[in-house]
């Protein structure tokens, strides 16, 4: 029996995105601070802590320091201006 299907994208219509070059990358971390976002998704402060452990036990000159935003979904300005003032880099993650 074939039977036609109709699937509804509860989504919406997406964005435009606009494209925007990387920033430069580090010639080294050795003394560097690096912030690690956690974007707030579930289990994303587990997979922080065990990213801070790496850099700890394999690059213990770099000082990470895990920052999040006020909320997930939202753009913190605050934050953005807190990681470009105190930090050298930063690494986003969202999560297991």
């Amino acid at each position: 029996m074939t039977a036609l299907l109709t699937v509804h994208d509860p989504r919406g219509y997406p964005p435009a995105v606009t494209a925007k070059r990387l920033a430069p990358r580090l010639e080294c971390l050795d003394g560097a601070v690096v912030h690690l976002v956690d974007c707030l998704f579930d289990n994303s402060e587990v997979f922080m802590r065990q990213l801070q452990a790496w850099f700890a036990e394999h690059l213990p000159s770099v000082r990470t320091e895990i920052v999040k935003p006020r909320e997930s979904w939202v753009d913190d300005p605050a934050l953005r201006e807190r990681v470009q003032r105190e930090a050298d880099a930063a690494i986003l993650a969202v999560g297991l």
